[in-house]
Order: structure tokens, then C-alpha cells, then sequence
């Protein structure tokens, strides 16, 4: 298959790693140093050479606040036949997007990202693909993820934001504000070293890409969840209430279980 990958971040360079062994691959990004490490793929500088490609794939691989934008430049260059697609972390607009231009497409969200996952040994991670995708690029999204051993869920574009808002907001609000009461310290001990490696791992991730899954309109829910289990524990903590830590304590070992 002939598959042009538009964004050459961390997800767009890992797909074009991945797919270059068995298909005919094309990439492209506005910053032509991130192409130059690439082999056995073809290396456009001008989106337009994407023509004479003809590619039957195309991922689009930018932020959430590009990715229409991005499709609508490349849409004049590539046949009505061509699937297009998104791997976007937050799934808000596409659905009214994606009935408005009438393409053939298939969404889906690696669930790992390259930053923390080990992208040798995927079988731990989880990879979503969403339902109302076309059947035949939802297949070829399944197989290329069978191949890479992820556990493959299928979601609705409502299911997959409600479930995003739920396992990412939480974890990316909590290490935000973990960085930021964050002071020096000569001895940490080992709690305080692994939460402070997964606070640098996400301020190492793209602004777009914490901003988009803060802003999906799903998070706020789960920050005011939040805010309210730091009230309470504030309160047993100001009033030495040991009864009721035990009370918290064997609730929270409840939900992890």
C-alpha cells in the first residue's frame, strides 16, 4: 500500500518506522530536519509532491488544533479513493468534521505514546480504533496492531473521549501539580524519584498534545473529582483523624485492586 505520514513527531516517525518494512511510505514535515534520519522512505518537502504519490493511506499525524487544517491542504492532491486518517488523542469535532467532507476514514489512538512506552515489547499497551471507522481501514489499522502485539479495543468517538478524560486527564493533572510544588531535594527516596521520572516524562510530550486531553470537554469532570478527594483528605489530615485515614485508606486500596 502507498501511505504518506503528514507529521514527523514521535507517533508520526515511529508509523513510518513501522510501515516502511512492508509498504511504499512517504512523509512529510514542515520542518525538514526531522526527515533526514528516515530510509527506505520517500522525503517530501513540498506537500504537493504527495500527487504524483498517489497514496491509497494517509495519516495524519499533527496535533489536534492542525489536524483539519492539515487534511483540508492535502485533500486537492490525493484521489477521492484515498483513506484518510487520524491518531489524535482527543476525538472532540472530528465526527461533525469527517461527515462534512464525506471521505472514506478510520481513526484510532495509540494509547502508549513513544515517549513512555517500550516500543520493542508493545504487548502491554493499548491501542483504541474507533468504530465508525471505514471497515477497510479499520482492518488495516488492526492488522498492522495485531503485528505489533497491542491490545486492540473498539470504541465509539463518545467512548473513546469519556474513557480518555478519565485514564489520561487524571494522571496528567495529578504530575502537573506534582511539578509544580516541586523544590530541590538532595535525598529523595524512591516514591518521590519514580513520580518525579513520570512528571519529566509528560513535560517532555508536545504543549498541543497535554493541552488537547486537558481541554477535551470530558477532563473538568475528572479535575473537580479530584479537587474533591484532596478537600477531604485536607480535612482527616487537619483534624489528625486517624479512623477516618484508615476509613480513606482502605478505600483507595479498594480501587486499585
Amino acid at each position: 500500500m502507498r501511505i504518506f505520514i503528514i507529521g514527523a513527531g514521535h507517533m508520526g516517525s515511529w508509523l513510518t518506522e513501522e510501515l516502511c518494512h512492508d509498504h511504499e511510505v512517504a512523509v512529510f514535515d514542515i520542518d525538514a530536519k526531522k526527515l533526514k534520519h528516515f530510509i527506505n522512505v520517500n522525503r517530501f518537502l513540498n506537500i504537493e509532491e504527495v500527487k504524483d504519490f498517489d497514496p491509497e493511506l494517509v495519516i495524519n499525524c499533527v496535533t489536534l488544533n492542525k489536524t483539519e487544517e492539515v487534511f483540508d491542504t492535502v485533500f486537492p492532491f490525493i484521489s477521492d479513493k484515498c483513506i484518510i486518517s487520524d491518531i489524535t488523542s482527543v476525538k472532540d469535532g472530528l465526527p461533525d468534521y469527517y461527515k462534512k467532507v464525506g471521505k472514506r476514514f478510520v481513526s484510532s489512538h495509540p494509547m502508549f505514546g513513544p515517549t513512555f512506552g517500550n516500543v520493542r515489547d508493545l504487548s502491554s499497551e493499548n491501542v483504541i480504533v474507533i468504530s465508525e471507522s471505514d471497515n477497510e481501514g479499520k482492518e488495516f489499522f488492526c492488522s498492522l496492531f495485531r503485528e505489533l502485539r497491542l491490545n486492540i479495543y473498539e470504541y465509539s468517538f463518545k467512548e473513546h473521549d469519556e474513557i480518555i478524560a478519565y485514564s489520561l486527564s487524571t494522571p496528567f493533572a495529578s504530575s502537573l501539580v506534582f511539578a509544580a510544588c516541586m523544590k530541590k531535594i538532595d535525598a529523595p527516596g524512591t516514591t518521590f524519584k519514580k513520580h518525579m521520572e513520570i512528571a519529566k516524562g509528560l513535560l517532555s510530550e508536545d504543549d498541543f498534545l497535554i493541552s488537547e486531553i486537558l481541554f477535551s470537554p470530558h477532563t473538568l469532570k475528572q479535575i473537580e473529582s479530584i479537587n474533591s478527594q484532596l478537600s477531604y483528605l485536607t480535612h482527616i489530615i487537619k483534624a489528625r483523624d486517624s479512623e477516618e485515614m484508615e476509613k480513606f485508606l482502605t478505600r483507595l486500596r479498594e480501587n486499585i485492586r
